[in-house]
């Protein structure tokens, strides 16, 4: 196995023995990337009547840590060029933390000033971490991506769960439920402080320019691919709950739904970077991935109360597949490392940008027409667009950029 730059024979077979207990500790630190915004939905409506939110202020709360994740994208390398990627990931799980407890307890202006905080950290360590998977990983890394995203949408499907459980535990106080996350958080951050920092640079992609890409075709279909399947993503994270329960499903019903939706995509999502490689190209599988998302999307806005168990499974099973193909792309349309490191910043930057105005755009939507109706019109216009976004993506074409060495 190809590992970075390493110096000394003796250090590279030393952290070739590692690389089991890396990917185990990866899978445990993405594990966080996702509660902060999963385990709000189904809290959204105690949330709001403790608060006096609005559906557009409620919107905005879960619009804010994906704008986040857009804005804070290009000081992910900067930080890992300065302390390292492993520092860097470690201070984000801290921050996290802090971020969580102080959304809970400190009022109206730590519910968003926290939900800043976790957003900007997540957003970091959602840059540095492929960038590590592709250093380290470089021979196995449709598999260590599937691991990756897996472990996302496990966490996203505990927290949504288990919000509405740990509530009433807690004698019904939202709070308690938000401010649990924190716990697993600094167990993260452990467990990468114990494995994670053997690290000595940043990944060394940061060496390197890489220019050109604004000017590539493919790379907007990449970067757009990813921010429309995320629209449709954290708009069913942030609304799917409260979707249901205007349809008469109880909050804990709704969020076990939101929780069986996450939890159907762990197999796609495990097993779409791998399905990706499997074709002449990815057209088929972004075509097929996104099918099932609308589909069951709007069966679960539509259909027959009965059946909504099943076509949150559809819909899992479609969001997990889209969302790791699109990661995969990443790669894919990438001719070298370098050029992956960078698509993958702008892959974020002008996705996740694009993503944070679906939630809000769905709340806005919802207040103006006192139903979801026209909303579900957006959804499906979205999907329209990231369907035809990701057939581009998904030819079998490199990006065009040019690499040059940092003086």
């Amino acid at each position: 196995m190809t590992i970075s730059h390493e110096s000394g024979s003796g250090r590279t077979v030393a952290k070739a023995a590692s690389l089991p207990l890396l990917a185990l500790t990866i899978f445990l630190v993405a594990i966080n990337l996702r509660p902060a915004l999963s385990g709000v939905a189904p809290l959204l409506a105690a949330i709001r009547a403790s608060t006096g939110l609005s559906a557009a202020g409620a919107g905005g709360l879960t619009t804010l840590p994906v704008l986040c994740f857009g804005i804070i994208a290009p000081l992910g390398p900067l930080l890992a060029r300065r302390y390292s990627a492993e520092r860097t990931i470690l201070f984000s799980l801290l921050l996290l933390a802090v971020g969580i407890v102080l959304r809970a307890f400190f009022g109206l202006p730590g519910l968003f000033a926290g939900t800043f905080i976790a957003g900007a950290s997540i957003g970091v360590a959602m840059v540095l971490l492929p960038s590590i998977i592709k250093r380290d990983f470089a021979h196995n890394i449709s598999f260590i991506t599937g691991l990756y995203t897996m472990a996302l949408c496990l966490g996203a499907a505990v927290a949504a769960g288990a919000a509405v459980p740990l509530q009433q535990v807690a004698g019904g106080d939202w709070r308690i439920s938000l401010a649990f996350w924190s716990v697993p958080a600094l167990l993260g951050a452990l467990a990468w402080r114990a494995q994670g920092m053997h690290g000595a640079s940043g990944p060394q992609q940061n060496r390197y320019r890489v220019s050109g890409l604004s000017r590539s075709r493919v790379a907007w279909y990449v970067a757009i691919f990813m921010g429309l399947q995320s629209v449709l993503a954290y708009c069913v994270f942030g609304w799917l709950p409260t979707i249901l329960i205007d349809r008469g499903f109880t909050a804990l019903s709704a969020g076990a739904v939101l929780s069986t939706s996450i939890a159907a995509q762990l197999v796609t999502a495990l097993a779409g970077p791998w399905l990706a490689t499997r074709g002449r190209d990815q057209r088929m599988i972004v075509v097929v991935m996104m099918a099932l998302t609308l589909v069951g999307l709007m069966a679960c806005m539509y259909g027959p109360p009965g059946q909504v168990w099943l076509w949150a499974v559809v819909l899992g099973l479609g969001q997990g597949g889209s969302f790791s193909v699109a990661t995969m792309l990443v790669v894919l349309r990438s001719p070298n490392a370098h050029v992956v490191a960078a698509l993958s910043g702008m892959a974020q930057l002008v996705g996740y940008l694009l993503a944070a105005t679906g939630p809000f755009i769905a709340g806005l939507l919802r207040d103006a027409t006192d139903g979801w109706n026209v909303a579900a019109g957006f959804f499906v216009i979205v999907g329209i667009a990231a369907t035809i976004a990701g057939m581009g993506a998904g030819q079998k074409l490199y990006v065009n950029a040019t690499v040059q060495e940092a003086g």
